[in-house]
C-alpha cells in the first residue's frame, strides 16, 4: 500500500509518502514541507499548495490520501487556515479517484509512539525508527506527515481495530460525537423544511 500524508498547514504543509509491505514494514518514499509566505492573500497561497498537492498525487500515485483531521476548540485562526487546506488536498485526491483517511493527532501520536498526549520530538524519533532513516525528518511537518501515512497504513485494513469502542481516542470520540449531532441537526432541519 502506498499512503500519501498529508500535514495540512497555510504557512507549512507537511507531505510524505510511505509504502507500506504486507508485514506492516515501512519505507519512505518521498517527504518535503511545502510553503507559502503570509504576505501573499489567501487565495495565491492555496493555489500554491493545490499545485503541490497535484503534483505529488501524479509524481507518486497513492493508494490513499491521509489527511489530520481538524479539530480544535480554541484557535480557531489557525484551524481555518488548516481547513481550508485540507479541503483542497481532499478534493484534488477525490478529482483523482484515490481515497482519503482523516487522522487525528492524538491518533496519529498514539499509532506510531503509543502515546496519543506525546510531543513532535517523541512523533520525529519512531518516524525515524519505524522508517529506519538516517536523519530525522525536518521541519515536524515533515515527520508528521510521514507519522500520518504511517498510521493510516497501520490502522487500515481487515484487521483494524481503528473504530473498535475500546480503541477510540478522546479527541475521535468526541469528533464522532459532533458528527452524529450535525447529523441529527441536518436531519431535523430537513423535516422542518418539508
Amino acid at each position: 500500500m502506498r499512503v500519501l500524508g498529508v500535514d495540512p498547514g497555510l504557512t507549512r504543509c507537511g507531505l510524505g509518502v510511505v509504502d507500506i509491505a504486507a508485514n506492516r514494514t515501512a519505507s519512505m518514499v518521498a517527504v518535503d514541507v511545502v510553503g507559502s509566505s503570509a504576505s501573499m492573500e489567501l487565495p495565491q497561497r492555496l493555489l500554491v499548495i493545490s499545485e503541490a498537492i497535484e503534483q505529488w498525487l501524479e509524481r507518486y500515485q497513492p493508494d490513499v490520501l491521509a489527511v489530520e483531521r481538524v479539530f480544535s476548540q480554541t484557535n480557531v485562526s489557525t484551524v481555518m487556515g488548516v481547513a481550508q487546506v485540507s479541503g483542497i488536498v481532499m478534493a484534488a485526491a477525490a478529482r483523482r479517484g484515490v481515497s482519503v483517511a482523516m487522522h487525528t493527532p492524538s491518533e496519529v501520536k498514539a499509532a506510531v509512539t503509543g502515546n496519543g498526549r506525546a510531543d513532535k520530538t517523541a512523533v520525529t524519533k519512531m518516524v525515524t525508527k519505524i522508517l529506519r532513516l538516517e536523519q530525522e525528518p525536518k521541519p515536524a511537518d515533515a515527520a508528521d506527515a510521514l507519522a500520518l501515512a504511517i498510521t493510516h497504513a497501520w490502522r487500515s485494513g481487515p484487521n483494524s481495530s481503528a473504530d473498535a469502542p475500546g480503541q477510540l481516542t478522546a479527541a475521535r470520540k468526541l469528533w464522532l460525537e459532533a458528527e452524529a449531532k450535525a447529523r441529527k441537526n441536518a436531519e431535523k432541519a430537513k423535516q422542518q423544511w418539508r
